[in-house]
């Protein structure tokens, strides 16, 4: 158990600004941005959600010599008589939002980092990426009882703002925070997420997903419709394959369950109950297009994520 006294000692049971801010060094060798690489989990869907050819329409007037043909508007020409043209601007930058959960079913881990760390890091690195892209970036952090909204901006001030909002309810977890009857789900973000969000946004979910329903999936799935929704789905090891530690004794809400870890069948069963959840949340979000990047806390985020994104 870590309590909030245990701070100081307990490796990995917290974040800090500090060492979010580094990893600002780390945020390179991979990209959100619509042309990925071949091997990315990403390749080939942001493309199909971008307007045009990366252009912002403009304005539209009469044609002029020199004018590129295919931007013709052959209506607005049937109508007038006279051809008219449709001029775009390049499209210089898009907003992104991180939506990161730090409820206390995220104070959870068996090595390296809690889960709840696992997603700081990853807000972090995606948000530095987003920034050094040259595209606005803000967020949502969340946790039980409160929301935290950062406006997108271009800036070092505006990632800095995310990053001591995860920080501070990051350092409000404690184990014995379970013990709260929580007020904001998962569904009451994404519902504050849908209002904020217009189209052609990327939205990244970084979080375990409890909770998930199918008013979960819906909301994502209207999300998504005209926008770039990943979600960047934060497990332990210790969730998928329970060890071989003999007689153990659970506890929650005050109530102990006495089991025996060595019973090949209950792991196994384990196992299986994690693979299904996981399997399934894939395939309904992939069939939405929606990808899920499988972010685990016993390895370093930077190194999955680049994988996950493709790099050589």
């Amino acid at each position: 158990m870590v309590t909030k006294s245990a701070k100081t000692t307990a490796a990995g049971a917290y974040t800090d600004i500090k060492s979010l801010y580094r990893l600002k060094y780390q945020a390179r060798g991979f990209s959100f941005l619509p042309r990925q690489p071949a091997r990315s989990l990403l390749a080939g869907r942001h493309g199909s959600k971008l307007r045009g050819r990366g252009l912002n329409f403009e304005e539209l007037r009469q044609y002029r010599p020199g004018d590129d043909v295919r931007a013709i508007d052959w209506r607005v020409t049937a109508r007038t008589g006279k051809p008219h043209t449709r001029i775009f601007t390049e499209e210089r930058d898009r907003q992104s939002i991180l939506v990161v959960d730090q409820r206390p079913g995220m104070f959870f881990g068996s090595r390296r980092t809690m889960k709840s760390v696992a997603a700081a890091e990853l807000a972090s690195l995606a948000a530095w990426r987003i920034l050094a892209a040259g595209d606005r970036v803000g967020g949502y952090v969340f946790n039980a009882s409160d929301t935290m909204e950062i406006r997108p901006n271009r800036s070092e001030k505006t990632v800095l703002q995310l990053l001591r909002s995860i920080v501070k309810l990051n350092n409000q977890l404690s184990s014995q925070e379970s013990e709260v009857e929580p007020r904001i789900g998962l569904n009451e973000v994404l519902k504050r997420v849908s209002r904020t969000v217009s189209h052609d946004m990327l939205v990244i979910i970084i979080s375990d997903l409890r909770g998930a329903n199918a008013e979960t999936r819906m909301l994502l799935t209207n999300m998504a419709r005209h926008n770039n929704v990943v979600i960047g789905f934060i497990s332990d090891p210790l969730e998928e394959a329970f060890p071989d530690a003999g007689s153990l004794v659970a506890s929650d809400f005050g109530l102990q369950l006495e089991f025996d870890s060595s019973d090949d069948d209950f792991r196994s069963q384990y196992a299986k109950q994690f693979e299904q959840r996981l399997d399934q949340g894939k395939k309904l979000l992939l069939r939405r297009r929606i990808p899920v990047l499988n972010i685990k806390s016993d390895e370093e985020v930077f190194r999955q994520l680049t994988r996950l994104l493709g790099a050589r």
